[in-house]
């Protein structure tokens, strides 16, 4: 009986000291919170490189939040800070950094763990735009660039055996393969040739690539005055709204947008950035499509925008030593060699790694190759606001198309409000 007694007391002390440990272990997991914004095919990627870095980091649990829509996404981080709560990690745009440092809201990479040097030689020279005020504040899983995407049945319907291989073929290219119903006008389009869309990749295309060809460049050497709206910025920006107001091959009011026309087989041509190539995967997987380098300028000259998503770490974990230490972690994880080559095969996106982006496999693919290809030229534009200078541009373009302004004077207007916010944003940042 007695012995009975004592085997009882025994189960129970070590169910309590089980439940001890359980309790101790659980203590010790640190949980962090990263977000991004929704796009099905980088939520997927990020999922698999979560679960993966949780499998070998049993003591961090990461919460990912990617349900947010792209058009809030940038809000609801700004939010976050002075209410508290938000994520630890965060992607942002590389444009969106010297705002998100002005008000505050990153930290410096801590030099230690990302020492400059190594992040020199690690990643794309295109990642040194994540450097601001002489310090890096972020670091990408991958880089992209843009390149032009075609429909071979299209283009075979119409006799064309390739994509157009410079500008002045885009443009009789775009013309002959917009099919109407009745009278050439935008609103008899059944078929649209080209399509230039401002809120997606144009205003890029304009400023890192046509004006280029065209002879200008967007800002001065200092990135301080703005420069796109010379005679060369005025003869590229009306090449391009030309498509629409002259040509009428397209219209980003037709069929849900130029890059949903495409995916959905009713555009041919299409200028977009490698991680388009998830959305069609997964939108239209039957879609005959090729990818081409950007048609070149009038003297051969090539030139592409190269932009990328990066990754930083929030004033929120830096109040919080463990939450700080796991987030230095798991930044290290998703912009390694492995984590750059899971992004490429499930997003479409090139890996940020110098080692994963040279692999022969990559730049003979028929579809990434070309993107690959446009890294050796490619311009990332430093910006002070992405945001709002993205949006003169599409004010600028608007104001032709809607309001029959001279394509020059609407670059005016527009240059007049960004070097309105260059001068404001220097005058913060002056000695």
């Amino acid at each position: 009986m007695k012995a009975n007694k004592y085997f009882s007391l025994f189960i129970v002390l070590a169910l309590l000291a089980t439940l001890t440990i359980g309790i101790q272990a659980q203590d010790d997991v640190v949980t962090i919170e990263y977000w991004q914004y929704f796009f099905e095919a980088r939520q997927t990627a990020m999922n698999q490189l979560i679960e993966q870095f949780e499998a070998e980091n049993p003591d961090i649990d990461v919460i990912h939040n990617s349900e947010i829509p792209y058009d809030n996404f940038r809000d609801e981080i700004a939010a976050s800070a002075p209410a508290g709560v938000g994520p630890d990690v965060v992607t942002l745009f590389y444009g969106w950094i010297p705002a998100f440092v002005d008000a505050g809201y990153l930290i410096p990479l801590p030099e230690e763990d990302f020492p400059a040097e190594w992040i020199e030689s690690y990643f794309s020279p295109m990642v040194a735009e994540s450097k601001f005020l002489d310090e890096y504040w972020a670091i990408p899983t991958a880089v992209r660039s843009l390149a032009l995407f075609y429909n071979i049945d299209m283009l075979e319907a119409a006799g064309y055996d390739a994509p157009p291989a410079t500008l002045d073929e885009f443009l009789e290219m775009a013309q002959a393969l917009t099919i109407y119903d009745g009278e050439p006008d935008i609103l008899n389009i059944v078929q649209e040739g080209y399509v230039p869309e401002m809120t997606g990749q144009a205003h890029h295309w304009f400023r890192e690539a046509l004006l280029r060809q065209y002879g200008g460049q967007p800002f001065g050497e200092d990135n301080r005055t703005v420069e796109w709206n010379s005679e060369a910025g005025c003869q590229a920006f009306k090449y391009l709204s030309d498509f629409e107001t002259d040509y009428m091959t397209g219209s980003n009011d037709l069929f849900d947008g130029g890059t949903q026309a495409f995916i959905n087989g009713q555009a041919a041509l299409h200028i977009d950035g490698s991680f388009r190539i998830g959305s069609i995967a997964s939108g239209n997987p039957d879609l005959n499509y090729g990818v081409a380098e950007l048609p070149a300028g009038a003297d051969g000259s090539q030139h592409t925008f190269g932009s990328y998503w990066t990754h930083g770490i929030t004033r929120q974990a830096e109040a919080d030593e463990a939450k700080l230490e796991a987030s230095v972690r798991f930044l290290k994880f998703i912009t390694s060699v492995e984590a750059g080559i899971l992004w490429v095969n499930e997003v479409g996106e090139l890996p940020a790694q110098l080692e994963a982006a040279s692999d022969p496999t990559l730049l003979e693919d028929p579809i990434l190759g070309p993107f690959s290809a446009g890294l050796e030229y490619a311009h990332a534009t430093f910006f002070v606001d992405e945001t709002q200078q993205r949006q003169h541009l599409i004010d600028a373009y608007d104001q032709i198309r809607l309001g029959g302004m001279d394509p020059c004077d609407a670059l005016n207007d527009a240059a007049e409000l960004e070097q309105t916010l260059l001068d404001e944003f220097w005058a913060a940042h002056s000695e």
